[in-house]
């Protein structure tokens, strides 16, 4: 088991920042990619970011490339989530994930954590 906890949401204005963390435990947190994904009112849950276990691989949904940025500490557990140029498209609750090596879908989850963006 892997449990998965996000922080950093809030409220902020169209071209502001934020930055979401996600703090694991339970595994050895360096086995797992880890992903992001928000999901707006009304709406499906989307892929925003995915994270390779070492942090060397990257990859974006074509909405968040260029302003979003995922990195990750390992050695702190922890994976973060650099948002810039928020849109008020990007309001979403937005959740942390954990993929086991091997795996086909991210098994874990967090709780989410709002994330609004006023015009």
């Amino acid at each position: 088991q892997v449990q998965l906890v996000e922080s950093g949401g809030g409220l902020v204005q169209a071209g502001g920042s934020l930055s979401l963390s996600c703090a694991a435990s339970g595994r050895t947190f360096s086995d797992y990619a880890m992903g992001w994904f928000r999901q707006a009112p009304g709406k499906e849950r989307e892929f925003v970011a995915v994270i390779s276990r070492s942090g060397g691989r990257t990859n974006y949904a074509n909405s968040v490339k260029g302003r979003f940025t995922s990195s990750r500490d390992n050695a702190k557990n922890t994976v973060y989530l650099q948002m810039n140029s928020l849109k008020p498209e990007d309001t979403a609750v937005y959740y942390c994930a954990a993929q086991a090596p091997g795996a086909g879908s991210f098994d874990y989850w967090g709780q989410g954590t709002q994330v609004t963006v006023s015009s």
